[in-house]
């Protein structure tokens, strides 16, 4: 059996590379060439192109950059007709896996999509496209699967891979790092989300002489990227590729919006929820979001147990204000509650596992 996958950024990578693994062990004469990154490699996919080279964030940077993205649609579908898969497997990166599926349909490919686009957060229209060119949706997210019955579409809930991506199961609900003195500072992996979201944190740093600041940086960013900001801040220390060790030795973070907070939550460490974007594509994107909350974490326990920041609000004022209330014991211990119902909304892992056996026990039931 041969699998096309394509993953554009790390969080794929990850979670793509934990589903291989799963689909290895329960078929292991499979054959699998995919779009990701080192992990993916790694569990045993031949790479075609990595997500360092995929990844443009918002309106404007997209149609910067639309001649890179056209050309790699281009290339992507000329190699997946040279493969020849039984199925296509995407994972998230809607932007580009989306225009994937609906050429693979018409070209009488299976499509598998794991990670659903977030549309019940914005231009829920696209979903009657994903009825149309989708064969077979996998979702995270306990919401995701009425959302999609509203519209006629059975999922399957697979509960969600961060989970088993940090083996949470041996995380107590109140860890030592309760005493620690070091708070992680975790401003995104683009060039774009670092330059308007770390110099915020750093401005506060000085505020808080008795805690250690550490800025958790991306693999893929070269760390003379991070020194330009942390010049005029030596007190402030940085750290490349080891998030999830930073913030198991932290009291609290400061977290770009996105699948970190998520992490972040799952590691039981108190956080403030950051996002600043370009100013036109957020206005873009503010007409078009249809959700409460900007973070999984709200969304997920739908109420504000973390507090958000975004654009104008993420200021050096308001963040350190944000950060105090989070440092107190009081408030600390109802955020750790509200972490603690969400891990049991997002089920007890195995999510790659339960991917994994969905997708061979649908292409099975396919005729060849």
């Amino acid at each position: 059996m041969k699998l096309y996958v394509i993953a554009g950024e790390a969080s794929g990578d990850l979670h793509g590379s934990n589903l291989l693994k799963a689909l290895f062990q329960q078929h292991p004469g499979l054959q699998v060439r995919a779009w990701g990154g080192h992990k993916m490699q790694e569990a045993g996919a031949t790479l075609v192109k990595h997500y360092k080279d995929l990844a443009f964030m918002g309106f404007v940077e997209v149609v910067k950059n639309l001649r890179t993205i056209l050309h790699n649609i281009s290339f992507c579908k000329k190699d997946i007709l040279a493969y020849q898969p039984d199925a296509l497997v995407l994972i998230d990166y809607p932007g580009f896996n989306l225009r994937i599926a609906k050429w693979a349909k018409r070209q009488g490919i299976k499509v598998i999509y794991y990670i659903s686009p977030q549309i019940w957060a914005w231009h829920r229209s696209r979903v009657h496209d994903i009825r149309r060119d989708v064969d077979k949706m996998l979702v995270i997210l306990p919401f995701e699967q009425d959302f999609f019955r509203q519209y006629g579409m059975e999922v399957d809930y697979v509960g969600h891979p961060l989970l088993d991506a940090l083996d949470v199961s041996n995380t107590p609900d109140n860890p030592e790092n309760a005493d620690s003195r070091t708070i992680a500072l975790l401003p995104g992996s683009r060039k774009q989300e670092i330059q308007r979201i770390l110099p915020p944190m750093l401005a506060i740093t000085a505020r808080f002489p008795q805690y250690r600041f550490v800025v958790a940086g991306a693999s893929s960013m070269p760390e003379t990227y991070y020194q330009t900001f942390l010049k005029d801040y030596p007190q402030v220390e940085l750290l490349k590729g080891v998030t999830y060790e930073l913030l198991q030795q932290s009291c609290a973070a400061l977290v770009k919006s996105g699948t970190s907070t998520l992490e972040t939550a799952l590691l039981n460490v108190p956080q403030v929820v950051c996002y600043a974007g370009n100013p036109l594509s957020y206005h873009i994107a503010r007409r078009l979001i249809q959700v409460k909350y900007i973070s999984l974490v709200n969304l997920i326990v739908d109420k504000p147990l973390v507090q958000e920041l975004i654009q104008d609000e993420l200021n050096p004022t308001n963040l350190a204000s944000a950060l105090s209330v989070i440092l107190q014991p009081e408030n600390r211990a109802e955020i750790l509650r509200g972490y603690t119902e969400l891990k049991h909304s997002l089920g007890d892992g195995g999510a790659s596992r339960r991917a994994a056996s969905s997708i061979l026990q649908f292409l099975q039931q396919q005729p060849h």
